[in-house]
C-alpha cells in the first residue's frame, strides 16, 4: 500500500508547467513541522491537470495545505553524480487557510534549495 497524508506550509511558490500538449503539473515544496522547535522536513509535491491549475491559482508560499497521495521515487544524473529523490504525487490537495491562518506559534522556516541539493 502506498498512501501518504501530510499537513504543512508551502516553502516555495507553486511552479506550473505544461507536459506534452494537454497535461499540466504543479510542483511545490511542503514544509512539515516536527513539533516544537525541532525544525521541519521538506517534501516535494506534484499535482496534475485540473488540480495543478487550482494549486497555481490559489496557493502561495506560506499557505497551509493538506496533501494526500502516493510516494514516487526518481533518480537522475547531475554534474556526474547520481541524485535520488522521493516526492508525493498528490491525488488531493486541501487549502487549509491563508498565511494568516498558520498554526499558533508556528514558524516559517526559510528553505535554501541549493543547500538541500548538496
Amino acid at each position: 500500500m502506498n498512501n501518504v497524508s501530510l499537513i504543512g506550509n508551502l516553502a516555495t511558490e507553486v511552479e506550473l508547467r505544461e507536459v506534452g500538449t494537454d497535461r499540466k503539473v504543479a510542483s511545490f515544496l511542503l514544509a512539515i513541522g516536527r513539533g516544537g522547535r525541532d525544525g521541519a522536513d521538506f517534501v516535494w509535491v506534484s499535482a496534475w491537470d485540473r488540480q495543478a491549475d487550482l494549486c497555481a491559482a490559489h496557493l502561495a508560499k506560506g499557505r497551509r495545505v493538506g496533501v494526500a497521495g502516493r510516494l514516487k521515487s526518481r533518480t537522475w544524473e547531475q554534474e556526474g553524480r547520481r541524485r535520488d529523490a522521493v516526492e508525493v504525487v498528490a491525488n488531493r490537495v486541501e487549502f487549509l487557510g491563508g498565511p494568516e491562518h498558520r498554526e499558533e506559534g508556528a514558524e516559517v522556516i526559510p528553505f535554501d534549495a541549493a543547500a538541500a541539493a548538496g
